[in-house]
């Protein structure tokens, strides 16, 4: 027989996973316990039961399995264990503290409706009153965490270890539940383009020096396209991709500073980047590409995309200004894409690219058409939306794919 009366107040001593005292899941279960402690009378009994509903409650939308759903609890956790694992370790204290409340975890994991009711006096009466009973499982949580601390280089921790995309919000990762799916193996035609910006992500997720890519070009030529597609590519491997607004630059040097300490890899992505001449984010920017006086963390770099080659908007009413120094200041915004250590251009594809295009699409579409009237009507196509680019081809060949008549 289990002591649920020991275990509720055995919780409330966690130490390494105290942020779990804070999950709903786990609220409620203490909730539960607490209400079964105090079963002296019918009101009582009746708040036992209201527990019991709210703790299934609680756990239905992650689950019915209650001892999978507090492991994930516990994986998903980010405290000094984890976060120091790539580090060595957070010291014998925190060790200590870490194998005892994982067997605390374990027992609170195996509770089971059968044991709540167990040794109880009406406990078939009160049996009569609970909702079903939810499920519980073999798991070893001690084997499962030790695992996780192995590899946190590659799966981290937290937010980070259930998403591979985030936004920013109020200068914090914000995780994308649905990000585009895009793989590399859907973009034809760049492969030469996408060769380098593939071996700068290899030598990030290596420890290797790696350098800021500004990925060039005219629009609707798979720029951005690149840069989500090679963050699905190596999710799995420890790379996650942070996309960063213009407006939300001077917002990032909290965000970078937080995840230096994370054992994981950042691209900082920031899409459709340009500036005005009096811009107050091209001064951001720069102290990001070239790090405070604290230096750039190694685990991080920036992808930009642009359409303009030197990122900043500029007038012949600036080149005819009042400035003493025109030349010099002229020099410094032109300078601001040299600090990106890698540049790709990505041009309007040709005839021959833009064809190689159209069929590497219509394969993967499954669209049946003689190669000799795809060419002649995607070029057509084009034609009418401005010129070629692999965002015409794909609109083209899923209007195709879609049954309507071009």
């Amino acid at each position: 027989m289990k002591n649920l009366n020991d275990l509720e107040a055995r919780l409330g001593g966690l130490v390494v996973f105290r942020g779990l005292l804070a999950a709903e899941q786990m609220t409620a279960f203490r909730a539960m316990l607490a209400a079964r402690r105090g079963l002296d009378g019918p009101a009582s009994r009746a708040a036992f039961v209201e527990a019991v509903a709210a703790f299934e409650a609680a756990l239905l939308p992650r689950g019915s399995d209650w001892s999978a759903v507090l492991l994930d609890l516990v994986l998903q956790d980010e405290n000094i264990c984890i976060r120091k694992a790539a580090a060595g370790g957070a010291g014998p204290l925190a060790e200590a503290n870490l194998t005892w409340e994982l067997e605390i975890l374990q027992q609170a994991g195996s509770v089971c409706r059968s044991d709540l009711l167990e040794g109880l006096n009406d406990g078939p009466a009160l049996a009569a009153l609970l909702p079903p009973a939810w499920s519980t499982s073999d798991q070893d949580y001690a084997a499962a965490f030790r695992a996780r601390l192995a590899e946190v280089g590659e799966k981290g921790y937290g937010i980070f270890a259930r998403y591979h995309v985030f936004t920013v919000e109020d200068g914090e990762a914000v995780p994308v539940r649905y990000p585009d799916p895009q793989r590399l193996s859907e973009l034809p035609g760049y492969e030469r383009e996408r060769e380098k910006i593939i071996a700068n992500t290899k030598a990030l997720l290596e420890g290797k020096p790696a350098s800021n890519v500004l990925l060039y070009g005219d629009a609707g030529t798979g720029k951005s396209s690149a840069v989500k597609a090679i963050a699905n590519e190596f999710a799995s491997q420890g790379l996650r991709l942070v996309e960063v607004k213009k407006n939300q630059l001077y917002q990032m040097p909290g965000l970078m500073d937080s995840l230096a300490q994370n054992p994981l890899k950042f691209i900082l992505f920031i899409d459709d980047l340009s500036f005005s001449s009096n811009d107050d984010n091209f001064a951001a920017l720069k102290a990001i590409l070239e790090g405070s006086v604290g230096g750039r963390s190694q685990n991080l770099v920036v992808y930009a995309t642009s359409n303009r080659r030197h990122l900043i908007k500029e007038t012949m009413t600036d080149r005819a200004g009042d400035d003493i120094h025109e030349a010099d200041t002229r020099q410094e915004l032109m300078s601001l894409s040299a600090r990106f250590g890698l540049t790709v251009t990505f041009q309007r594809p040709d005839k021959d690219r833009y064809e190689a295009i159209l069929l590497d699409l219509a394969r993967q579409y499954k669209v049946q058409m003689p190669s000799d009237q795809l060419f002649i009507k995607g070029e057509a196509f084009a034609l009418r939306a401005g010129g070629r680019s692999p965002r015409v081809a794909k609109q083209f060949v899923e209007l195709l794919a879609a049954g309507v008549r071009m």
